[in-house]
């Protein structure tokens, strides 16, 4: 969706028929931009045309597990001879090698593995599965620069090849922030007791009258000293916000305050500020928030409301070109335009 939504010409190879769709096409917003191509993998005539596309692709991406695609016969050996200077894609949970290479998965068991899971979650409670947005999502950002890189190195040396994206891989990586302070003596292997994981009052979520949330994020010096002052919350000289041990009674004293007025008040109070202090929003309060408004955060397209295509340029803006596609619905137009000609056993 990324790429598309950037510009590029992207291609979905699906299966014809098989299963259900559990999303209807027009909302399943992964897909938008895209064209969609029905091939039989079972198909002679159809890996053929497969690979005949691969001459004319910069960037293949499979998520299969490790050796599926070389069995059905589109594998990197068999891209690389049509294609010398084609990126080959790889989206895994696992990776390609490893004990747990070929094992099945989903984003909770690759994030469990590899730290973050454990990191998540309330002091003395369970770990909280942060939805699919640090495996899952992550991995294919973490893909789509790997393509990118692999693309632009490619237009030097002229050679293409494989980007191993293993969600495990990825996910580790997003945990380079712990790891630094870990090694730093700085942060305990515990859930909800550190500067950054909910532990600290200043860093953490509060409770509203109307049973709605406030965020804070008043961590340096200055913007605390702001949250306290318009929180109309008096510290006092021997409390020491840096010592963990004062934690627990600057949450219940900050609690009891956010406690004692709407989300909306607050959000009155905080706008405009440095104290680091937003409304924690749903998705329908998120899309009409002013800000997201004004920024055009999210867009209407289809009569489909959806997050807008990121990042911004300043001279090539990207832009939704189409919704989501119809699987099969561009088998003709695809392969007229990248090929010029209908192979001649094509049949649909």
């Amino acid at each position: 969706m990324l790429l598309a939504d950037l510009g590029a010409d992207v291609v979905r190879v699906d299966r014809p028929g098989g299963w259900v769709d559990i999303i209807p096409s027009e909302h399943d917003l992964f897909n938008r931009g895209k064209r969609s191509l029905c091939l039989d993998f079972k198909s002679r005539n159809d890996i053929a045309l497969m690979l005949s596309l691969v001459e004319k692709a910069d960037v293949i991406v499979e998520g299969f597990r490790p050796g599926v695609a070389e069995k059905l016969g589109f594998g990197p050996e068999e891209c690389f001879e049509r294609n010398s200077k084609i990126i080959y894609g790889r989206m895994t949970g696992w990776g390609q090698d490893g004990p747990l290479a070929r094992n099945s998965g989903h984003d909770i068991n690759y994030i469990a593995l590899s730290g973050p899971l454990h990191t998540i979650g309330p002091a003395g409670g369970p770990p909280q599965p942060p939805l699919a947005l640090v495996g899952d999502c992550p991995g294919a950002l973490y893909l789509t620069v790997g393509l990118l890189s692999a693309l632009f190195e490619s237009r030097n040396s002229g050679k293409g090849q494989i980007v191993d994206a293993a969600i495990v891989d990825t996910s580790a990586h997003m945990m380079t922030f712990c790891h630094i302070f870990w090694a730093s003596g700085m942060w305990r292997d515990e859930r909800g007791v550190n500067l950054i994981d909910g532990g600290a009052p200043f860093y953490s979520t509060y409770r509203t009258s109307d049973g709605m949330y406030m965020a804070v994020g008043a961590m340096e010096q200055e913007f605390f000293e702001e949250f306290t002052r318009l929180l109309e919350l008096d510290v006092g000289p021997d409390v020491d916000r840096a010592d963990p041990e004062t934690w627990p009674f600057l949450r219940e004293r900050i609690a009891k305050i956010f406690a004692s007025k709407t989300q909306k008040e607050w959000e009155r109070i905080f706008d405009g500020t440095d104290a680091c202090v937003t409304p924690v929003l749903g998705l329908e309060a998120s899309v009409v928030h002013p800000h997201n408004v004004a920024r055009n955060t999210f867009v209407e397209f289809d009569g489909v409301l959806q997050p807008a295509p990121a990042p911004r340029f300043s001279r090539t803006q990207a832009s939704l070109r189409s919704g989501p596609y119809r699987r099969g619905q561009h088998d003709y137009d695809v392969i007229e335009d990248w090929l010029g000609k209908m192979p001649e056993r094509f049949d649909r």
